[in-house]
């Protein structure tokens, strides 16, 4: 039927990120670890492809930051598309908390675990690349130049940032919820990654590969501006990507859904 390949609306994509988040918090130990990491290792790719395409860049030419933030989009794409666990957009999931299908503890252990998984996986890749050499190159000097900004931001400006991140991240994971094709998935994915790029906001689990891929290229980035950093933009994800985006939908579209 025609209406097979229409988009999903808005209140029907609703109830399916609410019975992901559902299938989410019921996963096994293993396999919800397993799929963290490779999300974490996903969205290092897309950093690390980020690093080589702003080799030689202008950090404050906007073309070449919306190209970086394109390269960038295939680290969600894989998480979107090859199926995977990823913190940021797990943020959806108090969508099914606050209906009360998940409770509050399988909400905690779903990001705790989650987010040491998209740790590992992010530091893992980082480390692979520091032994592949491509560290000791221009990819390594634009990594160790992002490591040492990001460091250096001050808590508000982390967090703020962070915030308005994960609201395009959680609505990228969205607006591949509406798609019925894995083409439709990507484009779905593609504008709001490469949006937050160019804008030059903080995803917490990209951190989690600049900073250990810039430290090995180099950088002075600080170990308490590091872990400061990656506190306030966790917490800001956080924000953004459950409150601006979870919490907004559930409201507008909770009661049209069927129970």
């Amino acid at each position: 039927m025609p209406g097979d390949h229409d988009a999903y609306k808005p209140a029907e994509i609703a109830a399916l990120i609410e019975t992901a988040g559902v299938a989410k918090a019921a996963l096994p130990l293993h396999r919800m670890a397993t799929l963290a990491m490779l999300a974490g290792a996903f969205i290092g790719f897309g950093a690390a492809f980020w690093c080589m395409a702003m080799v030689g860049a202008d950090p404050g030419f906007g073309p070449q930051r919306v190209l970086g933030g394109a390269v960038f989009a295939l680290g969600l794409i894989l998480v979107v598309v090859g199926g995977a666990e990823l913190f940021t957009g797990n943020a959806l999931m108090v969508m099914a908390a606050v209906d009360r299908r998940i409770t509050p503890g399988a909400l905690m252990r779903n990001w705790g675990i989650v987010y040491a998984g998209n740790l590992v996986g992010a530091v893992g890749l980082a480390v692979a690349f520091g032994l592949s050499g491509l560290l000791e190159g221009p990819m390594g000097e634009v990594a160790a130049r992002a490591a040492a900004a990001k460091a250096a931001l001050p808590p508000l400006e982390a967090f703020v940032r962070g915030a308005l991140c994960n609201a395009l991240v959680c609505l990228a994971v969205w607006l591949s919820f509406a798609a019925r094709t894995a083409t439709d998935k990507i484009l779905g994915v593609l504008w709001p990654v490469t949006a937050f790029v160019a804008l030059g906001l903080e995803h917490s689990v990209a951190n989690m590969f600049l900073f250990p891929a810039g430290l090995w290229a180099g950088s002075e980035a600080p170990v308490v501006g590091v872990l400061g950093n990656l506190l306030w933009v966790t917490l800001g994800n956080i924000v953004g990507g459950a409150g601006g985006v979870a919490l907004a939908y559930r409201y507008a579209y909770g009661a049209m859904r069927e129970t």
